[in-house]
């Protein structure tokens, strides 16, 4: 092989890497796909206590997840005494061999205009209306509202693999960006609600040690299809919302 020839192959191979490597670095995460069990439609009424922007309130909260093996909807509203609504946030999309396939997410939080995240998976890419970032999809991603959902399809797969001290990965977009978030199950811890005294698996999404996000705290209930007999949002600057399950409806498809 000739000086020429055998350049022309080096560079070539280095540029196949350098392509690779760049590929490897947009693509910023991997696929995750496990296998899922979703569980039935139903609204879940909770009640809530919170602070928002250092005002200390009560007030109530309805989740509705429906679905009907192909599609999805999960809807968040939350409401306090005085000040009305605090937060209300919208996803919906499809089901694919992955789970829960967002296609949108739209969040409006106290006080703040509402945002829009655009999963759209012709183009596999992750959009914001609050930013100019974007994201490719891979397989499995999910949104704020649409991750516990995915959580609860994964740990009804897995139930002797989901134990305290094992930890679930997701990649999550929120309003602005997307993330790992990686779920751990602390223990199991007896909730007292209007339902009665239930066993719940203690999970924790605390954000990594050098950022300040969101810590999400959820009280799953094995007896009750995993549905969240409790969840915690706890911001970095204190600000936080606790919600209690106080009735169950199910819902036909």
């Amino acid at each position: 092989m000739n000086l020429s020839i055998a350049l022309r192959n080096t560079m070539g191979a280095m540029l196949a890497c350098a392509t690779l490597t760049a590929v490897a670095a947009d693509a910023g995460h991997a696929a995750l796909k496990r296998k899922f069990s979703l569980p039935p439609s139903a609204d879940l009424s909770y009640s809530i206590r919170a602070r928002q922007s250092g005002l200390k309130l009560d007030g109530d909260a309805i989740l509705k997840w429906h679905t009907d093996g192909s599609k999805f909807t999960v809807e968040t509203e939350s409401r306090a005494m005085l000040v009305g609504k605090i937060l209300d946030a919208k996803s919906e999309g499809g089901i694919d061999e992955y789970g829960l396939a967002p296609a949108t997410f739209v969040e409006r939080r106290f006080r703040k205009d509402p945002t829009t995240t655009t999963f759209d998976h012709a183009a596999n890419t992750i959009s914001f209306s609050a930013s100019a970032t974007r994201y490719p999809i891979v397989g499995g991603e999910q949104d704020r509202n649409s991750a516990i959902w995915q959580l609860i399809a994964v740990a009804r797969a897995a139930r002797g693999k989901f134990k305290p001290g094992s930890e679930w990965l997701f990649f999550v977009a929120g309003q602005h960006d997307a993330e790992p978030w990686t779920f751990r199950v602390d223990k199991q811890e007896t909730v007292h609600s209007p339902l009665g005294n239930m066993i719940a698996m203690h999970v924790v999404k605390a954000p990594p040690p050098d950022a300040k996000g969101q810590q999400l705290d959820i009280w799953l209930a094995p007896s009750l299809e995993w549905y969240p007999v409790r969840l915690r949002y706890t911001e970095p600057d204190g600000d936080f919302i606790e919600q209690t399950l106080e009735t169950v409806s199910k819902q036909a498809h």
